[in-house]
């Protein structure tokens, strides 16, 4: 099931917190196992804006990360523009902490919501992410804003990441532009744990791919 056919109810029932506590749970346990392997990367959680608003949240990460003997490199928080836009004050103060903690932020879906690179300057994160909006199928129009957007944030320090990459020649056109990251079913589909572990083995993207990197 898309996320997006049950997000946003279990945002409208409150029932978000449990679900975002469950899934931070299960990634660093799953983290957790892979230490000391081939898969000891870090995993990625996505924060609703009620999570983001949360001033707990620091405290209930910190105690989960204590919990599975985790260190703050081993995740990573992504968060959404429109999440940052409801109230900035208080979602910068779940943000500074968070960052304190040596966790590394994420905005997820970028160009879709209502914030600017010149606001995100004032955040303290560390990796962009290009909406698939603007990659897949990319025309003309969307290589000017990604390119603008890559450049741009280069300037103020983030690592771009182009989620929806779907073929080679996107690919290569991302590569032309000096993005850092791709994300999409051109490097693999969605892969359950026990899968991933042989894909990180047998991929040819493992194995001296050029230009842009993967991200998972």
């Amino acid at each position: 099931m898309p996320p997006d056919q049950f997000i946003p109810l279990a945002e409208q029932t409150g029932l978000i917190r449990p679900l975002s506590l469950w899934v931070l749970n299960a990634a660093l346990k799953q983290r957790g196992q892979w230490e000391g392997t081939a898969l000891a990367v870090p995993v990625a959680v996505n924060l609703s804006m009620r999570n983001l608003l949360d001033p707990h949240l620091p405290d209930v990460v910190s105690t989960l990360l204590d919990s599975w003997g985790g260190r703050p490199d081993w995740l990573v928080l992504e968060i959404t523009e429109s999440s940052l836009m409801a109230d900035p004050g208080r979602a910068l103060q779940v943000l500074d902490r968070l960052c304190a903690m040596g966790l590394h932020i994420s905005i997820d879906d970028f160009g879709t919501g209502y914030s600017s690179l010149a606001y995100l300057r004032q955040l303290p994160v560390h990796e962009l992410k290009i909406d698939r909006s603007f990659v897949r199928q990319m025309s003309e129009g969307d290589a000017v804003i990604v390119r603008s957007t890559i450049s741009l944030a280069h300037d103020l320090g983030l690592t771009v990441v182009a989620e929806g990459v779907e073929d080679m020649a996107t690919w290569a056109r991302l590569g032309e532009f000096e993005c850092d990251l791709i994300q999409g079913y051109l490097v693999s589909r969605p892969l359950p744990a026990a899968v991933l572990g042989k894909w990180m083995m047998t991929s040819t993207w493992n194995r001296g791919a050029r230009g842009v990197s993967l991200a998972a």
